[in-house]
């Protein structure tokens, strides 16, 4: 079992002992200290009624935590090692199901049987069993796997998730800032963001290059009710900030091509009061959630 001895010495013996070693192409970094791995799963404020999600299973450090404090934990490990190593660890804790394989389908969707597996559990939990997602995510796959997440059916209530620094800032940023940009107004739109702690590199084995941050998120009540259509908003989203230097005019004409006029555009502009000096960077998430109804509403009305 995992406990205290869980140092760099000790990680790297016992995954040597087993033949092992970390993978870097699957953004492997185990975290060392096992007071950062608790305050992760303390972070989550978990239930007994709780469905988990884990991505990066590692040894099973956070596991069995979340195994100890959850009603199910489904945990996913795309490493072939990694995978028949947890399985001895977690193997007489009957609310783990452990998969092997990559939990991305491809970059802009999560395999649908984990999903399938996610809404099981909760159905055999019933009541007001809820769904998050606790994991030290490999830092390669964090942004798709949180971006999509909160497209499913489900979303999750909550994410509590370990991941690389910038992207913490990025998800918390604010408008004007360098760090603001597309993946702020999406998350923002439909979560509370906080950075609940910073961590050193030396935390992890193998160090990463860079800091991390423990991450949470919790889904704004009847966020998701205020969008005619939550997938085209996010694509409106990413479009307006893939020119982030650009005047909004000229962003909102180039992503709206297919289906809008130049005219029609800055028709829209001009009613919610923008002139030609306008940047998308400059607007608040609310202000960018009315932009983009507005040009879909426009975008229906064309056709």
């Amino acid at each position: 079992m995992t406990d205290s001895r869980q140092t760099a010495t000790y990680l790297s013996k016992r995954l040597t002992a087993a033949g092992l070693r970390p993978v870097s192409r699957f953004g492997q970094n185990f975290l060392i200290d096992l007071n950062l791995v608790d305050l992760i799963a303390r972070s989550a404020e978990l239930r007994k009624t709780d469905v988990v999600l884990e991505i990066g299973t590692g040894v099973g450090s956070l596991t069995t935590r979340l195994s100890d404090q959850a009603g199910a934990v489904l945990t996913v490990e795309i490493d072939n090692n990694l995978y028949r190593l947890a399985s001895e660890e977690l193997a007489d804790r009957p609310n783990v199901r452990l998969i092997h394989g990559d939990a991305l389908r491809n970059k802009n969707s999560l395999r649908s049987d984990i999903m399938e597996q996610i809404r099981d559990a909760k159905s055999r939990i019933g009541g007001d069993a809820r769904f998050l997602l606790v994991a030290n995510l490999p830092y390669n796959v964090a942004t798709p796997i949180i971006s999509n997440l909160l497209h499913e059916t489900p979303p999750p209530d909550a994410l509590v998730v370990t991941i690389q620094k910038e992207l913490a800032d990025r998800i918390i940023a604010e408008p004007g800032t360098k760090d603001y940009g597309a993946l702020s107004v999406w998350i923002q739109s439909v979560c509370k963001a906080e950075i609940v702690r910073i961590l050193s590199p030396k935390v992890f084995w193998p160090r990463p290059k860079v800091h991390s941050a423990i991450l949470r998120l919790e889904s704004l009540p009847n966020a998701r009710e205020k969008f005619a259509d939550l997938k085209h908003f996010h694509q409106t989203v990413r479009a307006l900030f893939l020119h982030r230097r650009k005047f909004l005019r000229s962003v909102v004409a180039s992503a709206m091509k297919q289906s809008l006029s130049k005219t029609q555009v800055d028709e829209v502009l001009q009613t919610l009061g923008y002139d030609e000096t306008s940047r998308a960077e400059q607007l608040s998430v609310e202000q960018i959630q009315t932009l983009a109804e507005a040009l879909r509403l426009a975008e229906m009305k064309s056709q």
